[in-house]
């Protein structure tokens, strides 16, 4: 097989984030400047946490960093995690899971804990 058609994990969720991003924009929420990529999260703790965002602060570009962990291998897990991740990406990692974040969090359609 050619790699030229070879799709890696990075590209599969910058992909998504281009999918789910009229999702915000509908509910009048911007993505910001994000990159993702797969990895664990800083806190080294594998099996509870499973996304991280960095916000654009961390960076000398203003782009949020956003890691989905290896771990994850279904795809609705994958999304689900993303999505909440660009949640975080959207408020700047500022109220981090308080009322400000679950506005956001349930206005483009996740339910559940925060």
């Amino acid at each position: 097989m050619s790699n030229e058609n070879k799709t890696t994990r990075e590209l599969w969720l910058q992909n998504a984030v281009d999918l789910v991003s009229p999702i915000f924009k509908n509910k009048g929420y911007t993505i910001p400047k994000v990159q993702v990529s797969c990895g664990f999260p800083s806190t080294g703790n594998k099996s509870k946490h499973v996304g991280q965002c960095w916000g654009k602060s961390s960076t000398n570009d203003g782009t949020n960093q956003l890691f989905i962990s290896p771990v994850l291998d279904e795809p609705v897990q994958v999304l689900d995690t993303l999505v909440h991740e660009l949640v975080h990406a959207v408020d700047d990692c500022i109220h981090h899971h308080g009322p400000e974040f679950k506005k956001i969090a349930t206005d483009v359609g996740l339910q559940g804990l925060m």
